[in-house]
């Protein structure tokens, strides 16, 4: 479950877009926050969320051919840092304008409704994990499964366990993010209220919180020992950061964004990265890294967010944000139909990917198939996420246009009967 670049500390996981157009109507002579003008669906957000989706089933898989396509092995960020600043995006820009048009405590009340369908998503996709991997484990009587992911310590007190678990506490290998999305939402409102304030204010705080984090080590206990192994103190920096990006911080930014200076300096610090990965899959590099970059570099801590790895993904981010605007044809294309699809339905397919990539874990354990098995049960698993992906969406497309089609008939019922 784990690759040699595991030089970032922690497991392997779990695109940026800029706002454009007119502001929000103003709440003051000088809002603190502006909206994009209400319109079509941002698809570049849902294609990046998919592709994250995606990237973080594979790298949950044993090590295979299609490993090797994903970002975590070509620099010090993976999956997950798009995860978590799509999301902190997309919330922003939902509730950030039911606070604006309909006040804090409705926008709040929204909000904690959101957190708790996320909870007992958790919930369930941890009572459903936890029943596949115990089922394999007896069946084929082999309890190393349950030593791999982590659920030893459910088999031995499952009383304890499983209220530790209903405290996010304890939780098996590969769920890690829906936890940290949980506690970073239920901040959502108060991180929204100070925007409201001063937007450029509240990131200021959320850097000076991550700096508190590390300089006094501040952190979350897990069960039974340990600690979360997504820091909530840290990451949050990249939560705010994509919520400040939709309310107006990435139009504010985009003389900065379209800089050339800009683009030069993320393509250098690309490059570098990538050669220093370079040196965890080929060791007769690794006499060409200076022995004091390794002394001040290494650990690449993913727990805490390691500014390596933040400063990994803005320079990504501001690369894709320059060469994928926000109307380019391609968003419309077949081909990138699915990855937009399991975007838009990210938390259902989230959990679907988690219980694949055990599945896919088990087939590759029990069956001797080579790089063409491997090959296989990472194809077959995308596939699955696009078809739930894509019977999710015609089912809900299905429901609405029910619902319309009965609401235009009471309609018409309603006029027929005003005309006696």
């Amino acid at each position: 479950m784990t690759s040699i670049a595991d030089r970032i500390a922690g497991p392997p996981l779990a695109g940026a877009a800029d706002a454009i157009a007119q502001d929000a109507a103003p709440v003051a002579s000088a809002p603190a926050i502006s909206f994009p003008a209400v319109g079509e669906r941002e698809l570049r957000l849902d294609l990046f969320r998919g592709l994250a989706l995606w990237l973080i089933f594979i790298d949950h898989l044993p090590p295979n051919l299609l490993t090797w396509f994903t970002i975590r092995n070509y620099g010090f960020s993976d999956a997950t840092e798009i995860f978590i600043f799509i999301s902190g995006y997309t919330a922003a820009f939902v509730y950030g304008r039911a606070m604006l048009e309909s006040g804090f405590v409705i926008a709040t009340a929204r909000i904690l409704r959101r957190v708790w369908q996320i909870y007992v998503a958790h919930v369930f996709l941890f009572t459903i994990f936890l029943a596949e991997i115990s089922y394999v484990a007896t069946s084929f009587e082999n309890p190393l499964y349950s030593e791999e992911m982590g659920i030893m310590d459910f088999l031995k007190q499952p009383d304890v366990t499983i209220v530790q678990a209903l405290l996010l506490r304890f939780r098996p290998v590969n769920m890690d993010v829906l936890p940290l999305y949980i506690v970073l939402m239920l901040f959502l409102p108060l991180i929204l209220w100070l925007m409201k304030w001063r937007a450029d204010v509240t990131l200021a705080l959320s850097v000076v919180l991550y700096a508190l984090t590390w300089h006094f080590d501040l952190y979350l206990s897990a069960y039974p020992n340990g600690y979360w192994v997504f820091n909530p103190f840290a990451w949050q920096l990249l939560f705010v950061f994509g919520a400040w990006c939709a309310l107006g911080g990435a139009r504010r930014m985009s003389r900065i964004l379209s800089s050339p200076v800009t683009l030069w300096i993320s393509l250098a610090y690309l490059f570098a990265a990538f050669c220093v990965t370079l040196t965890w899959y080929l060791p007769q590099l690794s006499h060409l890294m200076p022995r004091w970059l390794e002394q001040w570099m290494y650990p690449i801590d993913k727990t805490d967010l390691d500014v390596l790895r933040f400063a990994h993904f803005l320079a990504l981010a501001a690369i894709t944000v320059r060469f994928l605007p926000r109307d380019w044809p391609g968003l419309k294309s077949p081909w990138l139909r699915p990855l937009i699809l399991c975007g838009q339905h990210s938390l259902e397919i989230f959990c679907l990917g988690v219980f694949l990539a055990f599945a896919g874990h088990f087939v590759l354990a029990e069956v001797s198939g080579g790089a063409a098995l491997h090959f296989l049960v990472s194809i077959s698993g995308i596939f699955i996420m696009c078809a739930v992906a894509w019977v999710i969406s015609w089912y809900k497309h299905s429901a609405d246009k029910s619902a319309s089609q009965r609401k235009g008939a009471i309609g018409n019922a309603d006029m027929a009967g005003g005309g006696l």
